[in-house]
């Protein structure tokens, strides 16, 4: 494992220090969840984003052009 030196302004520290009292882990795994969750987010969003510019507008026509509901299918009420 690598190991980062982190400078936190004081107010900062203590409201990160709060949720790993109540959650039972270390600052260092909070801020390891933390990083993984923000790598995690920008990783689906260049997936997507290369996903995208692979796609077309035909392509997509013609997969649903394909796509029909079931004989008898009607539609249920969202429940609330």
């Amino acid at each position: 494992m690598a190991t980062l030196s982190l400078r936190l302004p004081e107010s900062i520290h203590r409201k990160l220090s709060e949720p790993t009292k109540t959650e039972g882990v270390s600052l260092n795994q909070l801020l390891s969840s933390a990083a993984a969750e923000k790598l995690s987010a920008l990783t689906a969003e260049t997936y997507l984003a290369d996903r995208a510019a692979r796609s077309s507008r035909v392509k997509l026509d013609s997969v649903l052009a394909g796509d029909e509901l079931p004989a008898g299918y009607t539609k249920r009420r969202r429940r609330r």
